[in-house]
């Protein structure tokens, strides 16, 4: 519930009770029923507490006076006794209690009137007497040089003349530093939140518990904040180049699993409510943000993902552009409307967001896939439950912390983690209407049966092989250029990398300079300046291009680059892969159907360009596929021919920009329509039509009533003179029963046959 709304009714404190609701944990709760009374003119306090059961919070306010002296009868002649004005204070009846119920925090108010009136001014409640973070920093740095509570009271003083903290509240401050809690909370997080620019003069915040660990814990983002799974399963998130452990991911529980979903439940209705133009602002922000801290986000992805700086920049780049095209969701977000479809009737489509929409990201794009994800489906007014890859979820939760900056409001994205469990709740929740996943085939092939099977909008990008025809004319240089790049960029661990050259006529001459051009790439760690190749992810990938490589030699292929047995030094633990080349491939060998995800180009022969395209069509993939030629009959032959979603022509299978979509074919793709959830295709995707058929004239009361076909729509004054199909001098009276309905006119009736 808007709690400005609720509380905005009336100018001055009305000393409301808070509304009622669910949430999802103790914490959110008690900021909902404190930042409520805040604007109400008095102050929450916790009264009694079970942490995991139940909590009963009361007026802080203070009460009435009741006196305790006896009344008197003045006519007796006695003379009371002399006592002084009773001072016993009444507290006050204000009670809230939070239950737990089925993992959510319940809120009903018990006792919801106050017997005192409203504070005028917040400040003059003694819980003002809190300390700054400043302040709290000062504490820390006085304890440990041996200062006494006394004496730290006296020094803060000095620079604040009018603070009412005692030594009681140093001795508190203590504790909680001593539990290594620096997030001291100061009386003002209790104030109604005012925008972000008229604090910007605060001291911010120290690190958040979890990054404050070795290794640091990634934490689930639910309803607005960022909480630590009570799961005790986690893996370990490790630098492929060095090994070391760089923090943990513990798996999502399901019923914190249910907790993010209801709080997106929740932000729903009140965030597809907020103008689009608002949404829009927000999304500006937020890429400005992300421009802001590139650079940390790219350091990021290398740390966890292992590709060069360079591609980690690149990487983030190509997300960006998807934000940059929600901005201007306003203009996009539009309907279609037809005036006049029959006479005085009009006919208007809108275009509305779906509700709670999920995306489930792989481990090459841990920054861009989220970004090609969640940027459009909550501009279109959607709200988001993202589950990164749990071998790189870093860059994710920093875009969450860049989206919260933004302005997101609470729930509108949410962040959770986990493998098979989580992902068969994506699916089998009935409260997310969408999906959009990327990965492996096995795993899409599934995720898109059972989310379909549950009545949910689809889209599953899967295994990708592309392919590129190198026909006898092509320019050398400048095809080898792209080849070396396309193929071995990345580490080879990109859907649109080239992963097989079909050379039309003789490829000897091709694949001598492919293999020297091949060798001159650097192999070092991402975060090394002169690095040109990267590690791969994780082990269990390098094992898995080994094995790819070997089978395609033992089953007859020719090795012209080795690249498996790599050192790279000072990095001797990494998980590190060079350029390799594979030539005299079959169609047959396991190298060439499966999908390798490596840095390895198989090399082809065929005798013609139709040959070559034959090829490329039989393979089950169809995610991209290029041309190099001088010859423009050849690339519109090409163009028309073959059989794969993204066409290059003297080009690599680029991504497209977010005007298009992301338009793999065949195996490579399952759903209605295609991925990069960007352009038309994801404006439609995270969205439905609504169809308005309108009726606005006057209805004099003697026109009586008339019967039309409802489906056609079509004035009955609009039709052709015809003949009738039975004449009326044919019917008789048995046939013919006058109905008689009230109207204006009583003498009226409708005949009906």
């Amino acid at each position: 519930m808007d709690i400005q709304g609720y509380a905005g009714l009336c100018d001055t404190p009305q000393m409301l009770p808070p509304p009622p609701g669910s949430f999802v944990d103790r914490e959110e709760l008690i900021e909902h029923v404190g930042e409520f009374a805040m604007t109400q003119g008095y102050v929450v306090t916790i009264k009694q507490s079970k942490k995991d059961r139940v909590v009963i919070l009361g007026c802080d306010r203070g009460g009435v006076y009741r006196n305790r002296r006896k009344p008197v009868d003045e006519t007796s002649g006695e003379n009371p006794r002399k006592r002084k004005t009773g001072s016993r204070l009444t507290n006050c009846p204000f009670e809230c209690v939070g239950k737990k119920d089925d993992g959510l925090w319940v809120l009903t108010v018990k006792n919801g009137s106050h017997n005192h009136e409203p504070l005028k001014d917040i400040s003059e409640h003694p819980s003002a007497r809190r300390f700054t973070e400043t302040e709290v920093m000062l504490i820390k740095e006085m304890t440990e040089a041996g200062l006494k509570p006394r004496q730290i009271l006296k020094r803060l003083r000095q620079s604040n003349p009018e603070l009412l903290s005692t030594p009681k509240h140093v001795y508190n401050v203590k504790a909680k530093l001593r539990q290594g809690n620096l997030t001291v909370k100061r009386f003002k997080t209790l104030r109604p939140r005012t925008s972000t620019v008229a604090n910007s003069h605060l001291p911010t915040t120290s690190e958040p518990s979890w990054r404050q660990r070795y290794p640091p814990r990634v934490p689930n983002l639910i309803g607005g904040r960022f909480v630590d799974s009570q799961s005790s399963a986690s893996i370990d998130v490790v630098n492929p180049a060095t090994q070391q452990v760089v923090s943990q991911v513990p798996f999502t529980t399901l019923e914190e699993f249910r907790a993010a979903v209801f709080s997106a439940k929740r932000a729903f209705q009140s965030w597809r409510s907020t103008p689009v133009t608002a949404r829009q602002r927000i999304m500006f922000k937020f890429q400005e943000l992300i421009r802001r801290d590139i650079d940390k986000l790219a350091f990021n992805i290398t740390t966890e993902q292992g590709k060069t700086l360079k591609d980690a920049y690149s990487e983030v780049l190509r997300g960006l552009e998807v934000v940059e095209h929600a901005c201007g969701m306003a203009s996009l977000q539009k309907g279609e409307f037809a005036s006049n479809v029959t006479n005085g009737i009009d006919t208007y489509s809108i275009r509305e967001p779906l509700g709670v929409c999920a995306g489930i990201c792989p481990c090459n794009y841990p920054a861009m896939i989220p970004l090609w994800m969640f940027p459009i489906a909550v501009a279109c007014g959607n709200t988001f439950i993202l589950k990164p890859s749990e071998k790189d979820p870093g860059a994710s939760i920093m875009l969450a912390e860049l989206a919260k900056e933004a302005g997101f409001p609470n729930g509108v994205l949410n962040i959770v983690h986990g493998a098979n469990d989580i992902i068969n709740a994506i699916c089998d929740d009935d409260d997310i209407k969408a999906v959009s996943f990327v990965g492996s085939d096995s795993a899409g092939r599934f995720l898109y049966a059972r989310a379909s099977a549950s009545g949910k909008c689809v889209q599953s990008n899967m295994g990708a092989k592309n392919f590129a025809i190198v026909m006898p004319d092509a320019h050398m240089d400048a095809t080898l250029n792209v080849l070396v790049a396309a193929g071995f960029g990345a580490g080879g661990q990109r859907c649109m990398a080239i992963s097989t050259v079909i050379f039309v006529g003789d490829s000897n001459a091709w694949e001598d300079r492919l293999v020297e051009h091949a060798k001159s790439l650097k192999v070092n760690a991402g975060t090394e300046s002169d690095a040109d190749l990267g590690p791969v992810i994780g082990k269990q990938e390098k094992d898995h291009i080994c094995r790819l490589i070997q089978s395609g030699i033992d089953s007859g292929a020719r090795l012209a680059l080795d690249g498996r047995n790599i050192l790279v030094p000072g990095y001797e633990l990494g998980n590190f892969v060079g350029p390799t080349i594979l030539s005299d491939i079959r169609d047959d060998m396991e190298c060439y159907k499966e999908e390798i995800s490596g840095p390895v180009l198989l090399c082809m022969e065929a005798e013609s360009l139709e040959e070559a395209i034959n090829i490329v069509n039989r393979n089950k993939y169809g995610n991209g596929a290029s041309i190099f030629t001088t010859s423009g009959a050849a690339a519109r032959r090409f163009q028309i021919e073959i059989e794969a979603g993204q066409v290059g022509i003297n080009a690599p299978i680029a991504a497209p920009l977010p005007f298009y979509s992301y338009t793999g074919s065949k195996t490579s793709f399952l759903g209605d329509l295609n991925f990069h959830v960007a352009g038309k295709s994801g404006l439609q995707f995270y969205t439905q039509t609504k169809t308005v058929t309108q009726q606005w004239k006057d209805f004099p009361c003697s026109s009586g009533i008339s019967f039309v076909n409802e489906d056609s729509m079509v004035n009955e004054e609009s039709l052709p003179n015809e003949e009738p199909l039975l004449n009326e001098e044919h019917l008789t009276n048995e046939e013919v029963e006058p109905l008689v309905l009230s109207t204006c006119d009583e003498s009226e009736h409708i005949q009906t046959v």
